[in-house]
């Protein structure tokens, strides 16, 4: 799972990118910081299922502490977006580029609003961050219109072909991800499924960008800085003017220093955690410091980051996470119990969990095994979270 970091110049992306994935990156206020993309991995937290087998697992990617699993996914921070950036504007041509593959945005959106739509600093206080929602849509939809458009006279003399509306669309956005899964909801949703491409309008077309973006880029917004300055209630007023954006309140700073904190040893915090513990004596400084973070977590619940990360992927995209197992032993060859985990999307099945291990286990596919039940699974079984299942295939 790919993740995309987004939103203009100096509103935290960097920072929340550092924040989630420990890879020390250039932190400015200066717009356009960020030139090329920083690709790093962080983790999403899931219950782990090895208490339920009285077993200490062995992760062998990720780590798990007190049966919290943290399971890797992929992000992209990239270059700073301003007005415009689809027609070329600030570093807009290359940042939309990079997004290509992205299963998913965060929008990195400047809640205190201290930063205008170039990303350049004001006064606190004396900007909508409301604007940043909304130019960040315009910019994809033209951006997605842009490639649409592209060989639309070709498109339309295939379409004089008798190819179907599906197949022509999910070619042509092949480059973006979308499938033609994707690109059959989205005539359905606006009846374009059977109208030929030569008689739709550029209102129509524009139509099918824009539901291409929000069913094939979705995106959550992280209201970042919301304990600066107008931060809480900018975010407030954010959920009341998006109600269908999931919008999270965080502050990637804070959890930079909490981490930092925990790696020199001064205190005990795992990432997403509401508090944090005291391990040494802390010096006038380092305790104004703790003392900021935990009134922070006292009000927020934790830092936001953390969250916005489990959120996305689990709340947002409703992934579940499946254990790879074995009836006899939990344990690998090497020896390493429980070792792996994958993220799968929701209606995922039981042949496509084996395929994701490794195209020899869905090819030679013979039945999956519910490793808590024993009972053996066919290859249409429908996944579910924290399932446990054993592959057996043709060997």
């Amino acid at each position: 799972m790919l993740i995309g970091i987004v939103g203009k110049p100096s509103t935290g992306k960097s920072t929340f990118f550092e924040a989630l994935t420990a890879v020390p990156v250039e932190r400015s206020p200066r717009p356009f910081t960020t030139i090329k993309p920083n690709h790093g991995v962080a983790y999403v937290e899931i219950e782990c299922v090895d208490k339920e087998f009285n077993v200490q697992c062995n992760p062998r990617t990720g780590f798990c502490k007190n049966s919290r699993r943290f399971v890797p996914v992929e992000l992209l921070d990239v270059a700073g977006l301003v007005p415009g950036a689809h027609e070329g504007k600030g570093l807009g041509n290359k940042f939309l580029d990079d997004l290509r593959q992205a299963d998913l945005l965060i929008h990195i959106v400047d809640v205190s609003g201290s930063t205008n739509e170039m990303g350049e600093k004001i006064p606190m206080g004396s900007y909508d961050p409301a604007n940043d929602i909304r130019f960040l849509e315009d910019e994809l939809n033209y951006w997605i219109e842009g490639i649409l458009k592209r060989n639309w006279d070709k498109l339309k003399s295939e379409a004089k072909l008798n190819k179907k509306n599906e197949d022509m669309i999910s070619n042509q956005m092949a480059g973006l991800g979308f499938t033609k899964d994707v690109a059959i909801r989205v005539l359905n949703k606006l009846g374009l499924r059977e109208k030929p491409l030569w008689e739709w309008s550029e209102e129509e077309i524009f139509s099918l960008s824009r539901t291409l973006r929000e069913l094939g880029k979705p995106t959550i917004i992280a209201a970042n800085k919301c304990d600066l300055s107008n931060g809480y209630d900018n975010y407030q007023k954010l959920k009341k003017e998006f109600p269908n954006y999931f919008i999270v309140p965080c502050s990637a700073e804070a959890e930079i220093t909490l981490k930092n904190a925990a790696k020199a040893g001064f205190i005990e915090y795992v990432p997403g955690d509401a508090v944090f513990k005291v391990l040494k004596e802390l010096n006038p400084q380092q305790e104004k410091a703790m003392a900021i973070m935990k009134a922070l977590m006292d009000r927020f619940g934790s830092t936001g980051a953390q969250k916005c990360l489990n959120s996305a992927v689990f709340d947002f995209l409703k992934y579940i996470a499946v254990f790879a197992g074995g009836v006899a032993k939990l344990s690998d060859d090497q020896g390493m119990v429980l070792p792996d985990v994958w993220l799968m999307k929701p209606g995922s099945t039981a042949i496509e969990f084996a395929g994701a291990i490794h195209s020899t286990f869905a090819e030679n596919f013979i039945k999956a095994i519910d490793v808590r039940t024993k009972r053996a699974l066919g290859a249409d079984y429908v996944l579910k979270h924290r399932d446990v299942l054993e592959i057996a295939f043709k060997r």
